[in-house]
């Protein structure tokens, strides 16, 4: 009688494995870099915080990068007179919506000027406004980098704008944004980066297992 063939050992696959590892071992070292990143944006809300409580004015921080010392607090510059209107969608201090009407001022012969939100309107129309001194709060300008940019290492430092405590006539005193928006969803990431590197794991070590069944 001829004996039956014997079936090949199936071994455990080594570079597979791996190459698994080495992704497992990425997520969640992404999951642990998300959890520093919380503690460092709650310690940054918290100087908001106190920015926000100060009285004391700064002096406006007309180049950037803004520290983030100065956001929030409150300041004032003299715009010389608005050299270029850029409209956005705002709400006021009441939460009604409309146009947020934000002038690129000059301040002096060069210079990069500064952003002044000088209130909200019902229609994309600049007021009839020549300049002047504007007390407020100093907020984060429009086009502020994506996540994307700053990842890749291009993002271009964004201005500052000063947000006017008292609107020019004919509009409506625009909302000064809390500290509190600040986005701080750092601990879903690492829950999610985490949650990844185990069901990759789990899946990985069910589908070896099958292969390795007589």
């Amino acid at each position: 009688m001829t004996e039956p063939a014997q079936q090949p050992t199936r071994r455990w696959p080594l570079i597979p494995t791996f190459l698994v590892l080495v992704a497992v071992a990425a997520m969640i070292a992404l999951g642990v870099w998300q959890l520093q990143r919380k503690s460092e944006k709650e310690a940054l809300i918290a100087l908001y915080q106190r920015n926000v409580a100060m009285s004391s004015m700064v002096a406006y921080p007309e180049l950037p990068p803004v520290a983030d010392a100065f956001l929030y607090r409150k300041s004032s510059v003299v715009c010389l007179e608005p050299v270029r209107w850029d409209p956005r969608s705002g709400t006021d201090i009441k939460g009604k919506s409309g146009i947020r009407m934000i002038a690129d001022c000059r301040t002096g012969a060069e210079g990069p000027g500064v952003l002044v939100d000088v209130g909200i309107g019902d229609n994309f129309t600049p007021p009839k406004w020549t300049g002047g001194t504007v007390q407020g709060t100093i907020v984060p300008g429009p086009g502020q980098p994506t996540v994307m940019e700053r990842a890749m290492g291009k993002a271009t430092p964004a201005r500052a704008m000063l947000l006017a405590d008292q609107p020019v006539a004919g509009l409506r005193a625009s909302a000064v944004p809390s500290a509190d928006d600040t986005p701080n969803n750092h601990l879903a990431y690492a829950f999610q980066w985490f949650f990844f590197a185990i069901v990759a794991l789990i899946i990985y070590i069910l589908a070896v297992r099958r292969r390795l069944q007589p």
